[in-house]
């Protein structure tokens, strides 16, 4: 086929040159391409073997063009292209040309050799192109030796698997056919609808039209899967035809797809009660994919995850069972906001991403309560609250300026943040008008593109608010930062009245500007007589204040009721000690909401580490994992950058074993007949933190026995079966830093013979908490060799960053590997890149080197330059916190 397409291509560029300079005088538009020719539909011929480094395609394209042109503006990368041809309305073929204007970009223009008046015009493009090794387009990946290829589309890698417009608005049904090895399965985001022989070893599979999809959505794979068929969504109230379910996985794994497949129907008719709009895809397949750069992707029919959130057995370890429940929960969400109503544009990624989030966080709560959706929420918000505390964060709505800023738009901010916003403003106009405001969002804009303003205007109608609402909420979408609140009670003519006054939230050293105002929807917990009142205000100017009716005088105040706000509050010093006197009468999200209020004061620079220690330990003792464990965040950093005596270290070390050692006692080391989830999950991480981060020599000593006992292989592998699964990692990290290179040696021999991907992320965890320099540097080569999985290099390069000598390693191997790094992870990494060699700095030293070593790469990695600008501003705010602490306030 190629030796045929050679010279067709050539006559294309001959009888194309003639406007070829007429086309180039138009710049390439490195942004959003021109609306003057808009896509229609595609037909996609892909012709597919895993076992091979290329694949071949066909695309025919029709679009619409909508003024004078001699040219159209598509997207390509890394595709070598044979013929090209543009068929007109009335039914001429004429040759055309394909030309890579921006080949990092992937923008390419297409001349047609004349100008075409508006038409309906067909693009037609034949092309080979190779199986993508870095997680993107149409890759391949391996499992048990055996390849397969599979698509990862999202954001800006459609067209590494295909030519077209490869922009989010560009909504258009896709008609697909795979022709693929005959013992070989293929699936796609519909239905196969036939299946005809194509030659000696092949056959053609062709597959139902889709609903108007963005290309970024389109999915596919090719490979010897296991498909298991699952139980039938039956037709609800809001559906009348039956979906059917399948789960997919490598070869031999199908078995374990059982329990996530039983899990999903429920998760369907709870999304399609809340929208009041049935599942509209018609099939639904779960895939599990042998390496895959996210965690999830939500294609329409075809949903794709890393294989150990969907392979469990009975024995699975809590954690996965858990976060296997809520990734799937949260990929089926974007069924309805991302697939159903797509974003128009990747500013408003977060319509995708917060939305899911935030809709998961429901589903979970409803379906499994004991999971505790609710904390994870507030635990979320708190996590993003320290990113988005950074000067150089950036605005759920960020101007999109290039494909780095889309790629790097997959972040805390989208969806935690997001999540956040939406659950504030969903408890301030409440939570059944929210509800119908977001019914009227997915039926007016069904099958189509929505915006930020189409969301909040279908909120604030449903809610009868007005503009100073949508102000409100605009306000959290259009500025980056925190709101910093800060509170203090007073009593005036017998009345109680909360003042307030809002500011952006900066950690100490920040050289940021505080002068920012948000409409904080600020709702504040107050004790009354016999019990407790919540009371609410928008607070959109600088000073406000809240009217406490029945305040008892003296009594607690909390400033934001149940977590619910996206906001850090400061308590003038009385009001914190008497809620500090009272923190069993808040609920657990209140308590979690405390326990950041302190770590931020301390991060202002506003408490000392003894402060800390004070005011976190109450919270030890709570019988909620979430809570119990709250404090710790704040006391790894103190460990790891403040303490410095032996005597300072032991008084931390006895802080925690108090604290926490009898708590472990309690539970052991092996799971319980009927036992919780929440008591599985605070196990493992109470045994983590006693075991590695504040080690205490029983902890260690059970934890090496069954780590020893698994390093005793059976059948020439090791044996898994003799250790706690919540524990294996861990308890084979313990074996390998105190068995040093021999533990190393088997883990190392180990990994390419286990297949099973919760047993290869033990592996991965033990080898990546190797501390000994010598056997730290193998680790670090392994993430470069092909026994580790594109997606699992991060796990190995993790590890060894509380000391600085530990980042001197990491920093001196990456800088020496660089290259090797970039070429293996691909452009989807670039924004995590920094993080990855310099991560976890502290020091100004360790900031110089960093933008040094990248004043003359920045622009060569796609999304590195806010990778490094964020990188380099927490290593600067950890070195002033660290100057600005005393050491010596951690006394016994």
């Amino acid at each position: 086929m190629q030796r045929l397409l050679r010279p067709l291509a050539l006559a294309s560029l001959a009888m194309a040159c003639g406007s070829a300079l007429a086309a180039t005088a138009e710049p390439a538009p490195l942004g959003k391409l021109p609306r003057w020719a808009v896509p229609e539909s595609y037909a996609l011929a892909l012709r597919v073997d895993p076992r091979q480094s290329d694949f071949s395609g066909t695309a025919v394209i029709d679009f619409d063009l909508k003024k004078d042109s001699d040219h159209v503006w598509i997207h390509g990368q890394d595709l070598k292209v044979g013929t090209v041809s543009i068929r007109t309305a009335d039914g001429r073929q004429l040759p055309a040309r394909y030309v890579s204007v921006a080949p990092q970009e992937g923008v390419v223009r297409i001349d047609f050799g004349r100008s075409l008046a508006p038409q309906k015009l067909q693009l037609s493009i034949s092309y080979v192109a190779p199986l993508n090794r870095q997680l993107q387009g149409l890759y391949k990946v391996s499992h048990a030796g055996k390849p397969y290829a599979m698509t990862q589309m999202e954001p800006v890698s459609a067209r590494y698997a295909f030519p077209g417009f490869d922009e989010p608005d560009f909504k258009t049904p896709y008609h697909l056919s795979l022709t693929i090895p005959a013992d070989e399965a293929g699936v796609a985001n519909t239905r196969q609808i036939g299946e005809k022989p194509a030659g000696a070893g092949w056959k053609t599979l062709s597959f139902a039209p889709t609903r108007p999809l963005p290309s970024y959505l389109v999915a596919f794979a090719v490979g010897p899967w296991d498909i298991q068929q699952g139980p039938v969504i039956q037709p609800d109230a809001q559906r009348s035809e039956p979906v059917e379910l399948r789960g997919i996985a490598a070869q031999g794994e199908g078995h374990r797809l059982q329990h996530v497949l039983s899990e999903t129907p429920a998760i369907i008719r709870t999304l399609e009660d809340y929208y009041g709009f049935g599942y509209p895809f018609g099939k639904l397949d779960l895939l599990a994919a042998p390496d895959f750069s996210a965690g999830a992707m939500e294609n329409p029919g075809l949903v794709t995850f890393r294989d150990w959130l969907l392979l469990l057995d009975p024995d699975s370890a809590a954690r996965y069972v858990q976060l296997s429940f809520n990734v799937t929960a949260h990929e089926l969400a974007h069924q309805w906001t991302g697939d159903t109503v797509t974003l128009a544009w990747w500013d408003d990624l977060w319509l995708n991403e917060s939305f899911a989030t935030w809709m998961q966080q429901k589903v979970t709560q409803q379906l499994h309560p004991e999971y505790r959706a609710d904390l994870d929420r507030v635990r979320g918000a708190e996590q993003a609250m320290n990113g988005d505390s950074l000067v150089t964060t950036r605005k759920i709505r960020q101007p999109i300026t290039g494909n780095g800023d889309i790629e790097t738009a997959f972040d805390g901010i989208t969806y935690q943040k997001g999540a956040a916003v939406l659950g504030m403003f969903e408890a301030y106009v409440g939570a059944d008008k929210f509800r119908q405001g977001m019914r009227h969002y997915i039926q007016a804009h069904a099958f189509g593109n929505a915006t930020a303003d189409d969301l909040i205007d279908s909120v604030a109608d449903a809610a009868g608010q007005g503009e100073r609402f949508k102000q409100a909420f605009r306000s959290f979408l259009d500025q980056p930062g925190v709101p910093y609140v800060q509170t203090r009670t007073v009593r005036q003519d017998g009345r109680t009245w909360l003042e307030l006054s809002q500011s952006r939230y900066l950690p100490w050293g920040s050289k940021g500007r505080a002068d920012a105002v948000w409409g904080v929807p600020v709702c504040v917990r107050y004790q009354i007589a016999g019990g407790s009142k919540r009371a609410c205000e928008l607070l959109d100017q600088v000073q406000g204040r809240i009217e406490l009716p029945g305040a008892v005088e003296g009594g607690w105040v909390l400033p934001n009721a149940q977590a619910r706000g996206y906001y850090r509050f400061g308590m003038d010093g009385a009001d914190l000690k008497v809620l500090s006197r009272h923190l069993s009468e808040l609920d657990d999200a209140e308590q979690l909401a405390y326990a950041d209020a302190v770590a931020a004061a301390f991060r202002h620079g506003d408490l000392d580490a003894s402060d800390v220690l004070q005011a976190l330990q109450p919270l030890t003792g709570s019988k909620v994992r979430e809570v119990a464990t709250a404090p710790l965040g704040v006391l790894g950093w103190i460990r790891s950058h403040e303490a410095q005596t032996p005597a300072q270290k032991a008084t931390l070390q006895t802080w925690v074993a108090k604290a926490y050692l009898p708590r472990l006692q309690a539970l052991g080391y092996q799971r319980k007949p009927g036992e919780s989830a929440a008591d599985a999950l605070l196990r493992s991480e109470l045994a983590r933190l006693l075991a590695l981060d504040f080690p205490q020599d029983e902890v260690r000593s059970a934890l090496l026995q069954q780590g020893d006992a698994v390093l005793n292989l059976k059948d020439g592998h090791l044996d898994f079966s003799v250790a706690n699964p919540d524990l294996a990692g861990l308890a084979l990290a313990v074996a390998a830093q105190i068995h040093g290179k021999a533990t190393v040696d088997r883990l190392i021999e180990q990994l390419p013979l286990t297949s099973d991907p919760a047993r290869r992320n033990a592996i991965l965890a033990a080898l990546a908490a190797v501390e000994q320099p010598s056997q730290a540097a193998r680790i670090r080569d392994l993430a470069l060799d092909p026994r580790v999985k594109v997606g699992e290099m991060a796990a190995l390069l993790s590890g060894n960053r509380d000391t600085e000598a530990g980042r001197d390693a990491i920093w001196h191997w990456s800088v020496a590997h660089y290259q090797a790094i970039v070429d293996r992870t691909g452009s989807f990494s670039g924004g995590r890149l920094p993080a990855l060699m310099g991560g976890g700095g502290c020091s100004a030293a360790e900031s110089e080197r960093l933008q040094a070593f990248f004043k003359s790469r920045v622009d060569q990695v796609t999304g590195a330059a806010r990778g490094l600008a964020q990188t380099v501003e927490a290593t600067e705010l950890c070195s002033a916190l660290k100057a600005k602490q005393d050491p010596a306030s951690i006394t016994p």
